[in-house]
């Protein structure tokens, strides 16, 4: 099914069709028709399926529809967890309006707040914005939102792990109640569907594959190895293997910059990005992995989700996420658009308990590869006789559960 049968106006499609697509994605062919109908949606799809486009022709669409007054208000608006992500929805908005006469404004923090104030005494159309930023500007009251008709909240689940959903509450209760609503996210734990509940009317639930697992173009490798080797298994691969865009992420702030130093020092070009840098910093080392001027980007979680490059070969988790839906966004950075990737994870023994949920949560195991010149018996081993001391646990349980149950008798 292209483009062409979705039912967007021509300038619209010659947007797509300039940046590259002709075929929707599963969750645009579903959503985009509906969207365009002023349905309420919800969006659930895994990470690299497009969902960004789900949202945004929709409401370029609406837009060009409709002839724009003579003052600009904001009509549209799009709340999402990063600045990266803001950037990034921004440049899409640009990309596939590229022939349509709509202003869009991305609102973050980290940035000198000049610039946003100047471009909204002008007027803009669509703002994308995060919860603390857009928070600011209606604090000082310049900008209005009374007057949005499209609200979309995207990347939902993240907006409740960066605990942001108190200023999401404040930002939704100033909307107008007459609104097309649109919420999006990877994942649909209770407490979005709760949200959803309180915030649409009668929305239409688009699931695209299933919540927890890796899209099928990400293969899947788990190397056990001892955590003083980690760093020279990593120098190995990089050095040894086509790994031509690479992914790194790390658990904390310092692990970051103390990855990207050494790689530097080995000759390998890489750059750190987390919440410690700078906006201008963030952007550069994102512009430069962009553009195949470093080989490597090292990242924390916290700007997982505002990663989009096109191409990234390989995700490799130097430190195993403490949460296992982190994995499952981690590793989504690769094999995006239906070009395949590979997702490696190094696994050391005081590890395995978070690698034994990512497969709880995953529903499937994970196979222990062993990596050239590199190998961790010790935590093969110990990781043996946990599982078998866990099933153990299991049927002992299985046992005191039955014994507890009431027997009927026959009289």
């Amino acid at each position: 099914m292209p483009f062409t049968t979705l039912g967007l106006s021509d300038p619209l499609l010659r947007g797509v069709l300039a940046s590259g697509y002709t075929t929707p994605t599963a969750i645009q062919s579903q959503a985009i028709p509906a969207a365009l109908e002023g349905r309420d949606l919800i969006g659930c799809a895994q990470t690299g399926t497009g969902k960004t486009a789900a949202f945004v022709l929709p409401i370029l669409s609406r837009l060009f529809g409709e002839r724009p007054a003579k003052k600009r208000i904001v009509r549209s608006l799009i709340l999402t967890p990063t600045r990266e992500l803001a950037v990034q929805i921004e440049q899409s908005i640009h990309d596939y309006g590229r022939y349509l006469d709509v202003r869009t404004l991305a609102i973050y923090g980290g940035v000198d707040i000049r610039k946003q104030l100047n471009a909204l005494r002008r007027g803009v159309d669509i703002v994308v914005a995060t919860p603390g930023r857009l928070m600011d500007h209606m604090r000082r009251n310049t900008v209005d939102i009374r007057s949005v008709e499209a609200f979309v909240l995207d990347e939902a689940d993240r907006m409740f792990d960066m605990g942001f959903i108190n200023d999401v509450r404040k930002i939704i209760a100033t909307l107008p109640a007459q609104r097309q609503t649109m919420l999006f996210s990877a994942t649909m734990p209770p407490e979005v569907r709760q949200l959803a509940a309180g915030i649409q009317k009668d929305p239409m639930m688009i699931q695209v594959g299933q919540q927890h697992n890796p899209i099928d173009t990400i293969t899947q490798h788990v190397h056990a190895v001892l955590r003083q080797q980690k760093m020279d298994m990593l120098m190995h691969m990089l050095q040894n293997r086509q790994m031509p865009s690479v992914l790194i992420f790390s658990r904390t702030k310092h692990g970051a910059d103390k990855i990207a130093h050494s790689l530097e020092q080995a000759g390998i070009d890489a750059e750190a990005i987390h919440s410690n840098r700078s906006q201008s910093q963030r952007q550069h080392a994102l512009d430069n992995f962009k553009r195949g001027k470093c080989q490597v980007l090292v990242a924390t979680d916290i700007v997982a989700r505002g990663i989009d490059v096109h191409g990234i070969s390989h995700v490799i988790n130097f430190d195993v996420p403490l949460f296992a839906q982190d994995y499952v966004h981690r590793i989504g950075r690769t094999g995006r658009a239906n070009i395949a990737g590979d997702a490696i994870t190094f696994v050391a023994p005081d590890e395995r308990d978070q690698l034994r949920r990512i497969e709880q949560f995953i529903g499937c195991r994970l196979a222990i590869e062993n990596y050239e010149g590199f190998t961790c018996d010790h935590f093969t081993a110990t990781l043996s006789r946990s599982e078998e001391h866990s099933r153990a646990q299991r049927k002992v349980a299985r046992v005191r559960r039955a014994a507890k149950r009431p027997r009927l008798v026959r009289r």
